[in-house]
């Protein structure tokens, strides 16, 4: 079965007879995209904000695009719920790159899609909630100078 997908795609896709194994190719593809997007949203927006108190967004006005990164002051954090928070934010990438060598190794190039678009999604969070880090990281040294 992997040799037909990246990993558990070949469950889901067709047994290569007649047409319908490009049809479930894309069906799962786009189950597969749609499923990341959901995952990128809530890490991004729920679980960032109530496991280490962080959140980050892109402001666009016309022309001009910002970067807006916050931490909630005063927030005492659960050190498991942050540890398991960082752990799984720094692999998730890690995996979908090993992932990728698989699917260019294998020359399957289909379900590189699907890689890449995790890939990416995982790797903006990271950087994300990186830059809210050092961002707290340098409010709370100012706090502490002052």
């Amino acid at each position: 079965m992997i040799g037909r997908s990246l990993v558990f795609g070949g469950w889901f896709s067709g047994n290569g007879k007649g047409g319908s194994s490009g049809a479930n190719f894309i069906t799962v593809t786009v189950i597969c995209i749609l499923l990341l997007a959901a995952d990128f949203w809530v890490v991004k927006n729920i679980t960032g904000r109530l496991l280490v108190g962080l959140r980050w967004w892109n402001k666009v006005e016309g022309d001009k695009t910002s970067w807006i990164f916050e931490s909630a002051p005063d927030r005492q954090v659960n050190k498991f719920d942050s540890s398991v928070f960082w752990t799984v934010l720094y692999v998730t990438p890690a995996i979908w790159f090993g992932l990728m060598i698989i699917g260019i190794l294998k020359v399957n190039l289909g379900w590189l899609i699907v890689v890449f678009t995790a890939l990416s999604l995982s790797t903006a969070n990271v950087y994300g909630y990186y830059k809210c880090s050092s961002d707290q990281k340098a409010k709370f040294q100012q706090m502490v100078q002052q």
